[in-house]
């Protein structure tokens, strides 16, 4: 019997929520970075619901001048997977793969030091909340990349869902217009940037450590860099991603991520190589400008406690002489107090 050929399916209904499927951890999130290459100001939002569980995840994190970073994140409860809006967070498609907006009115706490955010109850309760406005229009400059891996037959690849991040997954680089308003300060933005959906079972726990880096240094020449360690015996490392030329992604076979960090652990810089199909190689500097550690934390069934820390940093790139901005996003698994990561540089 033939060995069926497994497909990768996208289509323009999967801009819109899905049927939720009958596990405890379905996840259906949607997700924007935007970064104004003259002002270096920016931002990301994310809305995940998980309407199994009840409740949706909503962040929302702006990078403003001076290193202050503005950000407020929740649960809001959910009853239904149909729209993508809540906690004051909302996502509409316009024309799918092409046009989206992204509005928020809610409050944001305004940091000086974002670093305080390990302990977020500590930096809600000692640092002020203002009330936010965000209104933000995308408008799509790249194809899609990626989608959901199906068999050719049709039928739906098994995954476990204790060990599962997701099922399906696409990003698209983009343009991102509009403003932020916090309290009586507007910000006019014009940036670049990077969106991404998913959708599937999800823990954040399911993954060792990963580095993701979403970059963009102009309409016609962006990249994601993407560095992930499934397992604890960082044996099995996949490193890809894809280079936006012109209108058209390369896709990435091989790259090297290696990263400075401080006395924290935080990343502080990186060097990286890229090497696509066709054979060319890029070689991009990294630079943090501004960073914030986020964490989830949940109950293994056998009692064991869990805590996954991703730091959030927008960043400064250069390649080949251009620069350009974007994010580093570093997941991390805590043990013993330690990012399980820390250690390892390259792929």
């Amino acid at each position: 019997m033939a060995e069926k050929k497994i497909i990768t399916v996208l289509e323009p209904t999967d801009e819109y929520p899905h049927e939720p499927d009958p596990v405890a951890n379905y996840n259906e999130s949607m997700y924007f970075n935007t970064f104004d290459l003259e002002q270096e100001i920016g931002g990301w939002f994310r809305l995940g619901n998980r309407v199994n569980e009840g409740y949706a995840e909503m962040s929302v994190c702006l990078y403003l001048p001076n290193g202050q970073v503005g950000f407020m994140f929740g649960r809001p409860k959910i009853s239904t997977n149909q729209e993508m809006n809540a906690g004051g967070l909302k996502i509409e498609i316009v024309d799918p793969f092409k046009e989206l907006q992204v509005t928020y009115e809610g409050k944001i706490c305004i940091l000086n030091e974002p670093k305080q955010m390990a302990n977020p109850r500590t930096a809600f309760k000692e640092n002020p909340t203002l009330d936010c406005s965000i209104e933000l229009h995308w408008e799509g400059m790249s194809p899609m990349f990626g989608g959901r891996p199906t068999y050719d037959d049709g039928s739906e690849l098994i995954q476990e869902s204790e060990t599962s991040f997701a099922k399906a997954h696409y990003e698209q680089h983009g343009k991102m217009s509009g403003i932020f308003r916090i309290g009586s300060t507007t910000y006019q933005i014009n940036g670049l940037g990077l969106r991404d959906k998913s959708w599937g079972p999800r823990y954040w726990q399911s993954i060792n450590w990963y580095r993701w880096l979403p970059m963009v240094f102009s309409e016609d020449f962006a990249m994601m860099l993407s560095v992930i360690s499934r397992d604890e015996t960082n044996k099995i490392i996949k490193a890809s991603g894809m280079i936006l030329e012109g209108n058209e992604y390369k896709i990435i076979t091989d790259c090297l991520v290696d990263s400075v960090w401080d006395s924290d652990g935080y990343q502080t810089g990186m060097e990286c190589w890229a090497k696509t199909k066709e054979g060319k190689e890029y070689t991009i500097s990294g630079e943090v400008l501004s960073l914030i550690p986020l964490r989830n934390r949940r109950e293994s069934p056998n009692g064991e406690k869990l805590h996954t820390r991703i730091t959030e940093a927008m960043t400064r790139y250069t390649c080949n002489g251009i620069v350009g901005m974007g994010m580093s996003e570093y997941l991390d698994q805590i043990k013993d107090g330690q990012p399980t990561g820390i250690n390892f540089n390259g792929r």
